[in-house]
């Protein structure tokens, strides 16, 4: 008797609703033990963080203000984990997005009349994330790099170049000491909705609707679902697997990009400390847990949000540290990846008889 471990034929739409849901029940079991290993009561430590996250409308605003970015960024990622290309560079697309924004708020303002100016800001910023993006994307294509490693390496570049300039030769000399740019001109603020909710909010319900529409109804989708599943057979249908990594990867750039856009014009309306706050990492988490479809990211985005809103009420009411939320977050990650990966594989028991064949039947069992 052996074990065989194989990929489904195809997974079914119960499985990949279910799969989810029983995951993140894991993961709250998982985190209940965490928190009676703290000394506090799980079910009033939960109580807290949905009070503090969604209590008010105030509060619920600043949960959307932190799901916009990992929404956006979680979007990027998806397109490029459908492709088997490990984006691990969110983080560094959405600083440089928000560096090239600011470069254009700051600097174009003379030159540009204010109607245009913001369109080019978020154009602009875009296309330093995309571009950002497909420098990895061209060393995998064509020099067959590992994307793991330069995409993460280009985060602390990018990084550190933001650092480089809003400490240095970009920080506003009336600013008393404080590292950041001299805000931006009106024309280049991104209108709020609500509190400090934006209209980047607006931007990623787009781009989630229009994602799926690629991946579902165009002919592009088709080629970036058969590269991902099966590169073998993309290269005997004729499909350019290294031109469409690039094209996805400048897609994925380009969101995150843009979610960078929305921080740096949206709510601090200058480039300043804290723009890089890890939300190009956490959206790596947001895509996986939407099992890497477009409509779903928008609401996982919320739920991590809430996580992080909710910790810093539980740093106030339970007297934990806030980086509680982040570690639920792990926790999560950790049964939906599981989850993932028995959605799409599935164990396979092969039973031999005395005399048979080798042949002989199978049993599946099922997660």
């Amino acid at each position: 008797m052996r074990i065989v471990f194989e990929k489904r034929e195809a997974v079914s739409r119960s499985a990949s609703i279910l799969v989810p849901v029983v995951s993140f029940l894991i993961s709250l079991v998982l985190g209940a033990i965490l928190l009676v290993a703290s000394g506090v009561s799980p079910l009033v430590t939960y109580a807290a963080m949905a009070k503090g996250a969604f209590g008010t409308w105030p509060v619920f605003t600043e949960t959307l203000v932190k799901a916009i970015p990992l929404a956006l960024a979680g979007l990027g990622v998806s397109i490029a984990f459908r492709m088997q290309f490990w984006n691990i560079g969110a983080e560094g697309q959405l600083v440089m997005g928000g560096v090239a924004a600011a470069w254009v708020a700051l600097f174009w303002s003379g030159f540009v009349p204010p109607a245009l100016l913001l369109p080019a800001v978020i154009v602009v910023g875009m296309v330093a994330g995309a571009l950002w993006a497909g420098l990895p994307a061209l060393l995998k294509a064509y020099l067959r790099v590992d994307e793991t490693l330069t995409t993460l390496m280009l985060n602390y570049v990018a990084i550190l170049f933001s650092q480089h300039l809003y400490h240095g030769s970009w920080r506003d000399p009336k600013g008393y000491g404080f590292p950041g740019t001299a805000p931006f001109p009106e024309a280049a603020w991104l209108p709020r909705l609500a509190g400090r909710a934006h209209l980047g909010l607006v931007f990623a319900l787009i781009a989630a609707a229009l994602l799926w529409f690629i991946l579902k109804r165009t002919r592009w989708g088709f080629e970036l679902r058969i590269i991902g599943e099966n590169p073998t057979a993309a290269r005997y249908l004729g499909i350019n697997i290294a031109r469409n990594i690039v094209l996805a990867l400048l897609f994925s750039g380009a969101l995150a990009g843009l979610a960078g856009v929305c921080e740096v014009t949206g709510i601090a309306r200058r480039l300043q400390q804290g723009l890089s706050i890890g939300y190009g990492f956490t959206a790596i988490i947001v895509a996986w847990m939407a099992q890497l479809n477009p409509i779903a990211v928008p609401f996982v985005a919320l739920l991590m949000a809430a996580l992080l809103v909710g910790g810093d009420q539980v740093q106030i009411m339970m007297h934990l540290p806030a980086a509680v939320g982040q570690v639920l977050q792990g926790l999560i990650l950790i049964p939906m990846l599981a989850g993932a990966l028995f959605t799409e594989y599935r164990l396979r028991i092969v039973r031999s008889r005395p005399g048979a064949a080798p042949a002989s039947r199978l049993e599946e069992v099922r997660p």
